[in-house]
């Protein structure tokens, strides 16, 4: 009896056993199965921010916890992202701002080894949680490397029930974190892949454009607007040597591109070279990877920005400017790998400036050398033939001595010549010395061309002098003039034949006469009051009179420097 009770035991005993190592075994064959989907999980994507998120995500699901995070180390130690699970926006809106990686998270990112707690708040590095945080005890903390280093740490917390993290849980998330090592290894290569596809993109764009002809404004703000893009930056800045070319003659850079908030505040803003960091960059030409960038506004104040990139705008053994990529203040900083591909980029888009201004040099060369070819066969051609033409006049004036009316017509017609072979002898002068943009001289002419093109009026234009050495703030008002002056005639005059004279001497004049009945004096009171007005702008003089002969004589005059 006693022997058959003892048999039963032990068979109950056996039983029991049995039942424990089916458990065993099932549960280390659901935590292999959990183990297989999480890394399946983190290894099917490649966009680096989705995968970040995929592993918190697997690790949670993985140990049943209820809050988890995963913390990406910067080069001084520090956390620049935090990837969180478990709490909402709402909540986390109210916590504050994320953590940087002091307290107990700092501590953690010291070492490389793996922390299991049953209370967060017993840790002696523990700091406490901020306002509005909710509760959390238990806490497993694993560290993720990469190519040996740590990469970041992935915080899990609240383990479900209330239980505890086990040895088994930290068995399984360690396991966990060589897979996603490899998955950030792979997102990290996608992601420098699809960045330097993109910067090649961009750099074809800025070639394309420089060589389609697109200003160089046009080109500073796509190249300004394009490295913002490839580093995710807030704000894009480009500043130019004020002054002398040579960086050791140069005392300021002027902003001359702003992309981002408050453009309008920082654009022409200056930036002493003397104890500043794109100084410095623009000086000794080498990218620079600050955590703040201080720049002063012009009206005094100092804004403090956040992480910048200060590249140098270098071809050759010349140095362009500044490329300043910035974000805002708190914003993460960047890494080694922006700060090469911001460098690269910026160095391809100086050399492809640097081209388009040997394009341009070389075309305005070519411009110049055709100018000087019309030039001399105005002078050689032209000119000499008029001469000739006129000589035969002058002879055929002396033998019509005797009838008036002829040699009236013979002197009208030489005058005419002479007035002429000036006229030439002045856009000879302008072919010599014109510069870049519209020259004063074809401006004028299209101005009078397109008011009086449709009208009977016999209109006489003579320019004389070099127009082209007119500033451009005098130019200006010199279209204005010509415009208010020939459309008075127009509207009121009455006249037949209009006389305007441009000459360039001591002073720039502008002098235009009719033969008509004169302005209306509430007429003559507004519209001369605007060219007095610009007469005054330019220190100089207005000066309206009627002619014996009949109509009225308007002369503008402005001083040059």
């Amino acid at each position: 009896m006693t022997e058959g009770l003892g048999q039963l035991q032990l068979r109950e005993l056996l039983a029991e056993v049995q039942e424990r190592i089916e458990q065993i075994v099932a549960n280390t064959r659901n935590r292999m199965e959990g183990l297989f989907e999480a890394v399946v999980a983190v290894s099917s994507g490649l966009e680096f921010d989705l995968t970040l998120r995929q592993i918190v995500r697997a690790a949670i699901k993985l140990v049943g916890a209820e809050h988890g995070a995963l913390g990406v180390l910067g080069p001084d130690g520090m956390l620049t992202e935090f990837v969180h699970e478990g709490i909402d926006e709402e909540a986390r809106k109210l916590i504050g701002p994320l953590p940087t990686g002091r307290g107990m998270l700092g501590a953690m990112a010291e070492g490389s080894k793996t922390q299991r707690l049953v209370d967060i708040a017993a840790h002696p590095a523990s700091i406490g949680f901020p306002a509005n945080h909710p509760s959390m005890s238990t806490f497993l903390g694993v560290p993720v490397k990469v190519r040996g280093e740590v990469f970041g740490r992935l915080y899990l917390t609240g383990k479900k029930d209330g239980q505890q993290f086990t040895k088994d849980d930290e068995v399984v998330v360690r396991a966990l974190a060589v897979a996603a090592g490899i998955a950030v290894e792979n997102a990290r290569l996608y992601e420098e892949a699809r960045r330097r596809q993109q910067q090649l993109r961009a750099s074809a764009e800025v070639t394309a454009e420089l060589l389609g002809g697109t200003a160089p404004a046009q080109v500073l703000r796509l190249i300004a607007s394009r490295a913002a893009e490839l580093v995710d930056a807030d704000h894009a800045l480009i500043a130019l040597p004020r002054g002398a070319a040579q960086p050791a003659h140069t005392a300021e850079l002027a902003v001359a591109v702003h992309i981002g908030p408050c453009a309008h505040e920082m654009t022409g803003m200056t930036i002493p070279v003397d104890r500043s960091v794109p100084g410095a960059v623009f000086c000794d030409r080498t990218p620079r990877n600050v955590p703040e960038l201080a720049l002063g506004l012009p009206d005094g104040k100092v804004v403090t920005l956040g992480p910048a990139l200060a590249l140098p705008l270098r071809a050759g053994e010349s140095t362009a400017g500044v490329l300043l990529l910035i974000r805002d203040a708190g914003g993460a900083g960047f890494d080694m790998e922006q700060l090469d591909i911001g460098a690269s980029f910026a160095e391809q888009a100086a050399l492809a400036l640097e081209q388009a201004e040997i394009r341009s040099a070389k075309h305005e060369l070519e411009m110049l050398a055709d100018r000087d070819r019309i030039a001399r066969d105005l002078h050689d051609h032209v000119i000499q033939r008029l001469f000739v033409i006129g000589l035969g006049m002058q002879s055929t004036h002396r033998r019509a001595a005797k009838t008036p009316a002829v040699a009236e017509r013979l002197t009208e017609h030489i005058d005419r010549i002479h007035e002429v072979i000036e006229e030439i002898r002045t856009a000879i002068f302008d072919l010599h010395t014109a510069g870049d943009g519209v020259a004063l001289r074809v401006v004028l002419h299209k101005a009078i061309a397109e008011l009086t093109g449709d009208s009977a009026l016999r209109v006489a234009v003579r320019m004389a002098g070099p127009l082209d050495v007119v500033p451009e703030e005098i130019a200006v008002h010199a279209e204005a003039v010509v415009r208010e002056a020939v459309t008075n005639v127009l509207r009121h005059a009455g006249a037949t034949e209009l006389s305007i004279t441009v000459t360039v001497g001591g002073d720039f004049v502008i002098d235009v006469a009719d033969n008509g009945k004169g302005v209306p004096e509430v007429v003559a009171r507004s519209g001369l009051h605007n060219l007095a007005d610009r007469a005054s702008a330019c220190c100089g003089s207005l000066a309206v009179t009627r002619l014996q002969t009949g109509g009225t004589r308007l002369v503008w005059t402005a001083p040059l420097p």
